[in-house]
């Protein structure tokens, strides 16, 4: 008779396991704190270094933040959560290929769903941006940083928190070919000037089918410009 071996789940993975699912499910509201490790320990039946573990588990994740000595239930930024997705893709080994398919199809729509429910404030935002972009082209420096920027922008003016999460992760991996690009066409700029303005103009005038020709634009640009300066897109994106 063939037996497997038992594959036991260590007692701080369960214990943080269900304290994931009470967060999630709204048992523990955001700004709560959670009961001490001595309670845990005793509802849990474990010891309390068992508990420690658990919570450093989900503070990692970013569920739980020191407040004192209290732990507080907290969401886990966004910023927070793109990076930890972004590596995760790294270590998958997607290249610049899928990253540019992905972000062919999301960077559109948050540019239409931003020209319909762009704000004032989101708008003027925009422009502070453009400001500093025509600063760093006029300088001839990189407007890597600006570019990031203005697309976060534009995802953010969408109101669609589920396409903001989604993208996070797209924005940052794009950089490392953004970052290319700059380097090896200086000029590069001066077009990518050109498209966030447009796209701005779009948005300001609640012209939903012009702001997606032009960011679709702008990310056809991204695919010429990486040709152009020699950026296989077939590589895995390598890691910072």
């Amino acid at each position: 008779m063939k037996i497997e071996k038992l594959q036991l789940t260590p007692a701080y993975q369960a214990l943080s396991v269900d304290l994931r699912q009470r967060i999630v499910a709204g048992e523990i509201q955001p700004g709560e704190p959670l009961p001490t490790e001595a309670d845990l320990a005793q509802s849990y039946g474990v010891h309390r270094s068992t508990v420690r573990e658990g919570l450093r588990h989900l503070e990692q994740d970013g569920l739980l933040k020191r407040a004192g000595k209290k732990l507080m239930v907290t969401v886990p930024s966004s910023d927070k959560l793109a990076q930890s997705a972004e590596r995760a893709l790294r270590m998958r080994q997607v290249s610049y290929r899928d990253v540019w398919e992905l972000a062919l199809v999301l960077e559109p729509l948050c540019a239409e769903l931003a020209a319909r429910r762009i704000t004032a404030d989101e708008l003027a935002a925009l422009e502070r941006n453009l400001a500093r972009t025509r600063e760093a082209v006029s300088a001839g420096a990189s407007p890597v940083q600006e570019t990031i920027e203005f697309q976060a922008l534009v995802a953010e003016a969408s109101h669609n928190q589920a396409l903001i999460l989604a993208r996070g992760p797209v924005s940052l991996l794009m950089r490392a070919g953004y970052a290319t690009i700059a380097a090896a066409l200086p000029q590069s700029g001066t077009r990518l000037l050109q498209a966030h303005t447009r796209i701005h103009d779009a948005l300001a005038q609640g012209d939903a089918t012009a702001a997606v020709n032009w960011m679709r634009r702008h990310m056809e640009d991204y695919r010429r410009g990486s040709d152009l300066a020699g950026v296989d897109m077939d590589q895995p994106i390598p890691g910072d």
